[in-house]
């Protein structure tokens, strides 16, 4: 169905803040963060924290951009934890500046939906990846193109020489095509260069970016230079989409003909090697003022959310009303420690493990975007780490335990790096035997506990909580057996768990009672010894 220019303005204004419907394509929406020199972060949250805490599904929720250049800053800023306050402080300030003036606000969101495009996740291409440079051969190319007019001139008026015409235009059609691919494949990203520069050069106008900001002017003006040459590109997009097929192919007679295609193209590409720092600092601008439009729309979305206090503090995680952000009425806890880590048990779905993600997400977004889902949130400046989800690595030969070893270890290494870090474990070395899983638990934990370390930990170990209550707070998750059915509350307690409900919950399920007469017996038996 058409729609009218001023009909998808009203739409885009309507929708804006609302989280996004459809896939992601999280191929291309990494491109900036996976080609990105990341060594000046504090830390890059891995692929296997990043999995553990189900985190493209968080930021499928939070992901509010306009633009391609936005979720693509977005993203790096999700998954980039910065040394300093410097980022999250230029983002309150766009906030700042949108919240106050709703008409700058208008205008940001129309200019940032016409970098929409699909090709627009490559302009971060053309400064992250070197371009193809001239081959050896080139300088045949301008001799070949002199010569397609002088004898397209001469058999003007001696047609004899249209046998030279009908020559150089063959040989000149084979590099026309050669260099073809390459030129397409380029020109849909040029053409949203030139969108970019002019959105940038809007948002100077507006006063969304300073007029005063030379660096942005200087890269907006160096952009402009090769302006010209970056025409054919936008031509050749307008032939493709608008043009019919005769004008189509005449267009390309003559482009061929004087090999317009190939010398414009390196000619672009040579001067786009040069202009990698200012194609740059414009995506960045650029995407951090939609990433503070996502942000602030996010926040708008929220029941509640807080920005997160960063404290100088060693050892220290205070949460008041925290929640899952992708759980549809999310139960809220509470949760405050100081110089000792955290120890959880309770059953299967009691809330242990969500509880722990709860945390993990948490404390990445609070240093990542600012924004905390939690009535408030303080911290110390943290890495984090996860051991949460372990699979079996069967290409690589590799067992659950042998892939938790492995993960474990690296935690281990992690813990003595001079900085804090938060370890998040879940349900450690499950598939050992029992007196051999606490025996290398209590040992980890109480190694990972050290330094300015915060670890949270479940377990159904209640032995762990008698071995590690020095060095860790005891808290646990519960279900409630009412009336022959399980309800589960999701509230975190303080205290060590008192009571197993494991044999129950199976008679619940109608298990065979000589099964859960066996059971109850054996359980019986087995506590008596320990008690011992």
């Amino acid at each position: 169905m058409f729609k009218s220019p001023r009909r998808k303005k009203e739409e885009r204004l309507a929708n804006y803040s609302k989280a996004k419907k459809g896939s992601f394509n999280f191929n291309t929406i990494s491109e900036y963060f996976i080609k990105k020199d990341q060594t000046a972060a504090f830390q890059v949250v891995s692929d296997k924290t990043y999995h553990d805490l189900d985190l493209d599904e968080v930021f499928m929720f939070i992901d509010r951009t306009l633009s391609k250049i936005g979720q693509q800053f977005l993203y790096n800023s999700f998954r980039v934890i910065p040394q300093n306050s410097e980022r999250q402080e230029r983002c309150e300030e766009l906030i700042s500046v949108f919240r106050k003036n709703p008409e700058l606000k208008k205008t940001a969101i129309e200019q940032l939906s016409r970098l929409d495009s699909y090709e627009a996740y490559y302009i971060s291409s053309l400064f992250l990846e070197d371009h193809s440079l001239k081959p050896k051969w080139f300088f045949i190319i301008p001799i070949l193109s002199i010569t397609g007019i002088i004898s397209l001139s001469l058999s003007l008026f001696y047609p004899q020489f249209l046998i030279l015409l009908v020559a150089v235009l063959a040989i000149n059609y084979f590099i026309h095509y050669w260099n073809k691919e390459k030129f397409v494949h380029y020109s849909g990203t040029i053409l949203q260069l030139i969108i970019l520069n002019q959105v940038a050069k809007e948002f100077v106008k507006s006063g969304i970016v300073a007029k005063s900001n030379e660096e942005v002017n200087n890269s907006i003006r160096s952009i402009d230079n090769i302006g010209f040459r970056m025409s054919l590109f936008k031509l050749e997009a307008k032939i493709q989409s608008d043009i019919g097929q005769a004008v189509d192919t005449l267009t390309d007679i003559v482009k061929a003909l004087f090999l317009i295609e190939p010398i414009v193209f390196f000619s672009v590409l040579q001067k786009l090697n040069s202009k990698k720092d200012e194609i740059h600092l414009l995506f960045k601008k650029i995407g951090e003022i939609d990433t503070a439009i996502s942000i602030d729309s996010l926040r708008n979305e929220l029941p509640y959310y807080s920005v997160p206090i960063l404290t100088g503090k060693k050892k220290y995680l205070s949460a008041r009303e925290i929640y899952h952000p992708l759980l549809q009425d999310s139960v809220a806890n509470s949760i405050a420690i100081d110089d000792k880590s955290v120890l959880l048990t309770g059953s299967n779905m009691s809330g242990k493990t969500t509880f722990i993600r709860t945390i993990g997400i948490n404390c990445i977004v609070s240093q990542t975007l600012n924004t905390c889902f939690a009535r408030e949130f303080s911290m110390p400046r943290i890495r984090i780490h996860s051991a949460i989800r372990i699979s079996d690595d069967i290409m690589n030969d590799k067992s659950y335990y042998f892939e938790e070893v492995l993960t474990v270890k690296s935690m281990l290494e992690e813990s003595r790096s001079g900085v804090q870090n938060l370890f998040l474990l879940d349900e450690m070395f499950k598939g050992t035997n029992s007196v051999e899983r606490i025996s290398a638990g209590k040992s980890i934990l109480t190694y990972l506990n050290s330094e300015n370390n915060i670890v949270f930990i479940s377990t159904h170990d209640l032995e762990l909580a008698e071995y590690l209550n020095e060095g860790y707070n005891l808290f646990h998750f519960t279900e409630i057996i009412k009336d022959k059915s399980i309800q589960f509350d999701f509230k975190i307690k303080a205290g060590q768990l008192k009571t197993t409900n494991a044999i129950r919950i199976l008679e619940l399920n109608n298990y065979p009672p000589e099964i859960i007469a066996e059971a109850i017996k054996l359980s019986e038996h087995i506590k008596s010894i320990k008690t011992k």
